[in-house]
């Protein structure tokens, strides 16, 4: 048995096919005709482009338009001047080959995505090493794997199974998916999703493990994946594909229905998203509103500060898809740990606890955060759109957001353009100052929604992306669940909603513990909406209770582990 991530929910068991690496060796060479290889260069474009818009379309009309955006994504960016016009201008000033001013260039994107400690970022990593790959391949005449050859029952092994790959998978055939890289948020596993083919990822050396027809077991809900299993193990796993696949038919008839307990309390189940594209996945999947939006994919994905125009439309166009429900959206979550060069920002040493996220928007007022509020402000008269600030540590900061809004309020008045006059201003509470701070900051902020995934790391001292102290990365730490109490007890007190947008929000263990403490909102992953939803109508608020009271007993987090474990169901 070998462990990774499970990315990809379900039961696999098939035969291993195993993707080989394309050899892509190439010396850099210095060219005498400079015209010539920057044309070599745009062909091999031009070919690039064709073949991944056709891989789009076709995930377009098989899977969905939220799919296909991902391979859009690598049209976009080779359709950025910044990036070509680097490489064109790399073969022309230092006379060299094309595949090598390609390589430095995609490296050195690659390069500064892979820098920063979020997943969702790295992911960008992916991207620009995929496109890199199909160049490579399209300028040294190789042929592209063709997935959709592979036999029925079979499963994918690989290093990483790019998007570009995954693109050309027939589900009918491809019955697991394994990779010794990616994880829950990287491109692959979204598609394998969507795809609904079991997926473990980041499994150490199972390239090198496996060999070709060899049988496995790929457990996605656990991340675990069995070689040469016994017969017995085989029928195991038989019987849980079936019952897993009942199950998925039954969660549908949660769709539609209010979220609520078993004893009749209703609370707000919304999604999480990261474009304005994506709010259509939220309503796809029966979610309520957005709880989530990151805006910092905007800035990432632009070579140039987004103006006020650009913002806006891309608010508006999320608020007028959610139409009467709410949007939150989280200001600019940005700083020393994303490297984007038109924002001039120094590497830090420890960028987390650096200049970031409020601390550097309010220090960039005039070109960052007023043209950010007032797109805010702007498009919150075409929707329920709520203003949310990360990384608040103190009194000062909401303060100093709230004297903002209401400046840029005055001057949207005295122009006569509409907005939400009543527009909430809220703060994530994701530190350990905000925990301690609550009872002041709920005085103060319009709404909280708690970061699990930081409050976790703030509150444990623990970088999640260091191995060896990866023990203490966990929300049933009996101090995270203290702060997370807290957090909501002071809310409660106040009177304003107390809201999660962090990976706890979906864990059915914790799901009846919040509700216990009064948790207002939950904001998943929308594909996790129905089974949340499902989770909530299992408990009565006196079961809850019973439960979340017990769990503020425990001094280590195994046991919190396998208590909520033994009452789960």
């Amino acid at each position: 048995m070998k462990k990774g991530i499970g990315a990809s929910q379900g039961y696999g068991i098939g035969q291993v096919v195993v993707i080989k690496e394309a050899n892509l060796d190439f010396k850099t060479v210095t060219v005498s005709d400079v015209e010539a290889e920057k044309k070599r260069f745009q062909d091999a474009l031009d070919v690039f482009m064709e073949k991944t818009q056709a891989m789009a379309d076709d995930i377009k009309a098989r899977i969905g338009e939220k799919e296909a955006e991902i391979l859009e994504g690598h049209i976009l960016m080779m359709q950025d001047p910044e990036m070509t016009g680097q490489i064109e201008g790399s073969i022309e000033s230092e006379c060299i080959n094309a595949e090598a001013a390609l390589s430095n260039v995609c490296d050195m994107f690659a390069q500064m995505f892979a820098s920063i400690p979020d997943e969702m970022f790295q992911q960008r990593a992916t991207d620009v090493n995929d496109i890199k790959t199909r160049m490579l391949m399209i300028l040294l005449g190789e042929e592209e794997t063709d997935i959709s050859a592979v036999p029925a029952g079979t499963v994918l092994v690989a290093t990483d199974l790019t998007p570009s790959m995954t693109a050309g998978i027939n589900p009918a055939n491809v019955v697991g998916i394994l990779t010794e890289v990616g994880g829950k948020t990287s491109h692959s596993a979204i598609l394998a999703r969507a795809l609904e083919i079991p997926a473990v990822l980041s499994i150490d050396n199972i390239v090198s493990t496996v060999t070709d027809g060899q049988r496995v077991i790929v457990d996605g809900t656990d991340g675990v994946v069995y070689l040469n299993p016994s017969n017995d193990t085989v029928e195991t796993y038989i019987k849980k594909r079936v019952a897993y696949l009942n199950d998925k038919k039954l969660l549908e008839k949660f769709r539609g229905l209010p979220s609520q307990m078993a004893s009749g309390e209703v609370v707000e189940l919304v999604g999480n998203i990261g474009t304005p594209q994506e709010a259509v996945k939220v309503l796809e999947c029966d979610g309520e509103g957005v709880g989530l939006f990151r805006t910092e994919f905007l800035f990432m994905d632009a070579i140039s500060i987004p103006t006020e125009e650009e913002q806006f439309q891309a608010y508006k166009m999320a608020a007028e898809t959610l139409a009467d429900k709410p949007v939150i959206i989280r200001t600019l979550d940005i700083g020393g740990d994303k490297a984007i060069p038109y924002l001039g920002l120094e590497t830090e040493e420890n960028p987390f606890l650096g200049y970031r996220a409020v601390r550097f928007c309010l220090d960039r007022k005039e070109d960052i955060y007023k043209p950010q509020l007032r797109a805010l402000l702007r498009a919150s008269a075409f929707g329920k759109i709520r203003i949310m600030v990360p990384l608040v540590t103190c009194v000062e900061e909401i303060r100093e957001v709230k004297a903002m809004v209401a400046e840029i309020k005055a001057d949207l008045d005295a122009q006569g353009i509409a907005y939400d006059k009543d527009i909430k201003v809220g703060i994530m509470t994701e530190t350990a100052a905000s925990a301690v701070l609550a009872d002041v900051l709920a005085k103060e902020a319009d709404f909280f929604s708690i970061g699990t995934n930081d409050l976790t790391g703030y509150t444990m001292a623990v970088d999640r992306g260091n191995a060896k102290v990866a023990y203490l990365y966990s929300a049933y730490q009996p101090a995270v669940l203290r702060s997370i109490h807290r957090i909501i007890e002071c809310g409660k007190k106040e009177g304003i909603m107390v809201g999660m947008c962090g990976e706890a929000a979906a864990d059915p263990m914790l799901v009846p513990v919040l509700l216990a403490w009064g948790l207002d909102e939950f904001s998943v992953s929308p594909t996790s909406i129905l089974a949340t939803r499902k989770v909530m109508s299992q408990w009565t608020m006196e079961e809850a209770k019973e439960v979340a009271d017990k769990v503020l007993t425990f001094a280590t987090e195994a046991e919190v582990v396998e208590y909520l474990k033994s009452v789960a169901k």
